[in-house]
């Protein structure tokens, strides 16, 4: 799988959720501050509400902003047999099928489509980052997985 590939649909979809929430976040603001959703009494909430939301938002775009500079900024490079999962690693998983993990700095549950698989972006904080930075292939691992636990093996590090 080409790893270079997968962080260039990482990257793009990032900057597409960037701009959908900067719009949503604009949006929200001029609804916050539009005359028509100043208070009537004590109990109209509107504007509150509205305001809340833009900042909701705001930050969720510049959060996003962030994982997007970074992934942007991420030097990929080849991993060596034998040498361990750390940041920008492509893993893939088997067990009951495969599973294509790509190790990136934010962003965590990030998915995208890559030769008709899934590939999901998992951070090294996550409890299944933690499990893999450091795993080499041909490891195991556990995985707790609808109340039972399942055994995977780090087939591939790329």
């Amino acid at each position: 799988m080409n790893k270079s590939a997968v962080l260039a649909k990482i990257t793009v979809q990032l900057a597409a959720e960037l701009e959908l929430l900067t719009q949503a976040a604009l949006a929200t603001h001029a609804e916050a501050t539009d005359d028509e959703n100043k208070a009537e009494d004590k109990y109209d909430t509107r504007g509150l509400e509205a305001s809340y939301l833009a900042i909701g938002q705001s930050k969720q775009a510049e959060e996003t902003a962030l994982a997007l500079q970074q992934f942007q900024s991420l030097t990929l490079r080849d991993f060596a047999p034998g040498e361990p999962v750390s940041l920008g690693a492509l893993v893939v998983l088997e067990g009951k099928g495969k599973n294509y993990y790509f190790i990136g700095p934010r962003a965590g549950g990030t998915e995208v489509q890559h030769d008709g698989r899934a590939v999901l972006v998992i951070t090294p904080q996550s409890p299944l980052g933690r499990q893999l930075v450091g795993k080499i292939q041909g490891d195991a691992v556990q995985l707790e997985l609808g109340g039972g636990r399942s055994e995977f093996r780090v087939a591939l590090v790329g």
